[in-house]
């Protein structure tokens, strides 16, 4: 194991100190720890420029081994709420409805109820990320959310349909901000949005590979006397308990842990991911655990900033990602498989928004203008859904705002977890955001009214509204950092009680 920050020598200390002035990239808060191997480097003549060349390769490598082992399978484990999401709104366009007796606003009270229980548990979901690790607690629940996802197949009632939604929301209420916890864990701030943006990245891929699955499964319909909307949830929850099973050999633990997780990184490397976790905010090391060291950062008026961010986001991200297949069918004539194999090309369009905007956003330590930017697309994108008559145009109004929403998950993510120091508060703001991101959820699945088609004149004004708002609060927080850095500068005051530590947007 690594040997814990606060047990290095002076030597270590000083020597970091010089490394950081060799390695200056015009950040005070980075790039100050070199690994021994690279210390050799330098004790063998190198020159300053070697050295650099040096570190830079191991980080290349370490960066590349961390993307591949945490960022796949979060993006993959992420995806499972957008596939319920997927597998639940193309079954509504099936015979489900009729099935359970899913009359009127059922179908909205079991989305409701599920992101209730999911916003109960998140707190606790994402302390035991914690408590029990990655790879036990994140394996434990993917397979619950696999097993109940499975028996949604062999329900017959709608009330069966609500209780399983309930227990499906607790299983599923930890991934998300857990995820985004530990992936916050492992990078510097500079580079945390493009890794927000693999994770997202994952996510849609599979949502919409999901939907042209589901597609195929409504074949089924009647075949062993089993509806296609049933095949949908007994494959999808299979996979996923599959794929939970393998979490535990796949994902990794936290930095300071990384020895235990399975064949991943070197002592050495090891070594260099805390020290440039250090580097930027010194916060590997979590103190010892207590409900008043997490519950303390209640009183951070930006913890609620950021939480009302993802609620207005998901007003928008959930009306689309529910009901996307019923707006192509009854806002847009088209038929029971075209409004489920329609649903899905947004979704795979949204790569491209996402992971560009992303990138330019950590080149440039952009964060504001980046969210601003995706929220005048969404803008964009919904009067197109919403005032034209134009079938062609309206479906070219879903991929802007799929491709906005998606972008500014990633960029939102890195907006939080940029500007907040600490192991507990980034548990404490990861679960706040999620649970208010998931309120959000609720509000949106009502906005989507089936007597407003085929224009749906709610869900447009309250998701441009939504989006305006998020501006504006973007631009509060932008004079707010941008005051507080120049306090910093001048040694007025400590940000998050860190030294060096500076605010991004």
């Amino acid at each position: 194991m690594a040997p814990s920050p606060t047990s290095r020598s002076a030597e270590d200390q000083r020597k970091d100190g010089f490394t950081s002035k060799v390695a200056n990239d015009g950040d005070v808060a980075s790039e100050r720890a070199f690994t021994g191997e690279e210390e050799d480097v330098l004790r063998a003549g190198g020159n300053v420029a070697d050295a650099v060349e040096t570190r830079d390769k191991l980080e290349r490598r370490l960066r590349l081994k961390v993307d591949l082992r945490l960022c796949t399978i979060a993006g993959i484990l992420c995806s499972l709420n957008l596939l319920d999401s997927g597998v639940i709104s193309s079954a509504s366009v099936t015979s489900m409805p009729v099935d359970l007796d899913l009359t009127g606003n059922r179908f909205s009270v079991s989305i409701f109820i599920f992101t209730i229980s999911s916003i109960a548990f998140q707190l606790p979901s994402t302390l035991a990320v914690r408590t029990f690790g990655p790879r036990l607690w994140f394996s434990f629940i993917t397979f619950c959310f696999g097993l109940i996802t499975m028996c949604t197949a062999f329900i017959q009632t709608w009330q069966q349909m609500i209780a399983l939604r309930v227990l499906l929301g607790i299983a599923m209420s930890g991934i998300y901000p857990g995820l985004t916890y530990l992936i916050s864990t492992w990078y510097p701030r500079r580079e945390q949005q493009t890794r927000f943006a693999f994770l997202q990245t994952g996510e849609v891929i599979i949502l919409a590979t999901g939907g042209i699955v589901n597609f195929g499964l409504n074949q089924l319909n009647g075949k062993g006397g089993i509806a296609g909307w049933r095949y949908m949830f007994l494959v999808q929850g299979i996979i996923s308990m599959i794929i939970g099973l393998m979490t535990f050999f796949w994902i990794v633990d936290f930095p300071e842990e990384a020895h235990r997780s399975f064949f991943f990184l070197t002592a050495e490397e090891q070594e260099l991911a805390v020290a440039r976790i250090n580097a930027d905010r010194k916060d590997v090391q979590p103190d010892p655990f207590s409900w008043g060291k997490v519950f303390v950062h209640a009183k951070d008026p930006k913890v609620y900033g950021f939480a009302c961010m993802f609620f207005l986001l998901n007003l928008v991200s959930t009306a689309l990602s529910y009901f996307l297949p019923i707006i192509l069918q009854s806002g847009m004539g088209f038929d029971e498989n075209q409004s489920i194999l329609l649903s899905a090309p947004p979704y795979y369009y949204a790569v491209i928004p996402v992971l560009l905007s992303s990138m330019i956003g950590d080149r440039y330590r952009l964060r504001g203008p980046v969210i601003t930017f995706n929220c005048l697309t969404l803008i964009v994108g919904f009067c197109m859904l919403g005032f034209s008559e134009q079938v062609a145009v309206r479906y070219v109004g879903t991929y802007l705002a799929t491709g906005a929403y998606v972008s500014n998950w990633a960029a939102l993510s890195a907006y939080q977890a940029n500007n907040i120091a600490g192991q507990w508060k980034r548990a404490f703001t990861a679960a706040a955001v999620t649970a208010m991101n998931g309120a959000g959820g609720i509000a949106g699945s009502f906005i989507v009214r089936s007597q407003e088609a085929p224009h749906y004149m709610t869900a447009v004004w309250v998701s441009i509204g939504s989006h305006i708002l998020i501006i504006a609060l973007v631009a509060i927080f932008s004079i707010h950092f941008y005051f507080t850095n120049k306090l910093a500068a001048s040694g007025k005051i400590l940000i998050e009680g860190v030294e060096g530590f500076r605010y991004t947007y």
